[in-house]
């Protein structure tokens, strides 16, 4: 990646407040880019936006609920008034969920799930895709390898990320000759500390962390390589090795990509 490739550029992030997106903001703040973060946590936005500031960057906290079309329609007008355009954005506002179907006692987490992953990844698209055609600009997705096959206890998350790349991917195909580049990124676990925050399955938190963080992927390295393929204009970034060949075996032995799955689960990494 050439060095400084997002200095004064424009980027809206979702879920900015914790994990990805907050690394992801202070590695472009470190770049000099403008950002425009966006999260349900005000005070957490403002402590990050400081940071940003700190670090060389320009910031605007926007609090903001994806799941409501009106505030992503508003998340996008401040982020105009503020700086006149846009150059990427990046739809990594998400929520988990951490259960066995058969044991789910509050269904409503399987429509929370997909109204905060993929509505409102494509409510912000919606707003934002005029003008990241006029700069010829950036969209990133942040699926997961659950969007590539189905992870056991994760299923309305999956089906959530399914439906990101299914939307992505179309949109990709529609944006062609625009000038706009969209990248899909999925990465395995990373240590966020979003899964203690994952809907267990009476709707409420987890609480405490399944993965063995010790053993999971640290956001900076997460939100290096999520930046490499932003600025490349990749369409799609698989983070793992496991990941990657998983591609491969699902074509000649699935069952096996299944116990692979359930083994991750199991073993938390």
């Amino acid at each position: 990646m050439a060095e400084n490739i997002f200095k004064d550029q424009v980027v809206i992030i979702t879920g900015a407040s914790s994990g990805i997106g907050w690394e992801l903001a202070l590695q472009l703040a470190d770049q000099g880019a403008w950002l425009v973060l966006a999260a349900r946590h005000a005070d957490k936005l403002a402590e990050l936006a400081q940071a940003c500031r700190e670090r060389g960057g320009r910031a605007l906290d926007v609090p903001t609920d994806v799941t409501q079309p009106e505030a992503c329609q508003a998340l996008v007008t401040r982020a105009l008034a503020a700086f006149s355009r846009i150059d990427m954005l990046v739809n990594n506002a998400g929520i988990s969920m951490w259960a066995r179907f058969d044991e789910v006692t509050d269904l409503s987490i399987f429509e929370k799930i997909i109204r905060i992953n993929y509505l409102g990844s494509m409510y912000c698209t919606f707003y934002a895709l005029p003008y990241l055609k006029q700069s010829h600009g950036r969209i990133v997705a942040i699926s997961s390898l659950t969007g590539k096959t189905g992870v056991p206890l994760r299923s309305g998350y999956a089906a959530s990320k399914h439906a990101v790349v299914g939307f992505f991917d179309s949109l990709r195909i529609e944006l062609d000759g625009t000038g706009v580049s969209v990248t899909l990124v999925y990465p395995g676990f990373v240590s966020t500390g979003g899964q203690a925050r994952a809907f267990g399955p009476d709707g409420k938190p987890l609480g405490d962390n399944p993965l063995q963080i010790e053993k999971v992927m640290p956001t900076t390295e997460c939100a290096r390589a999520i930046l490499h393929a932003a600025a490349d204009r990749r369409r799609e970034e698989i983070m793992t090795l496991r990941g990657k060949l998983g591609q491969w075996l699902k074509l000649i032995a699935p069952g096996l990509v299944d116990n692979i799955a359930r083994k991750a689960i199991a073993e938390g990494k």
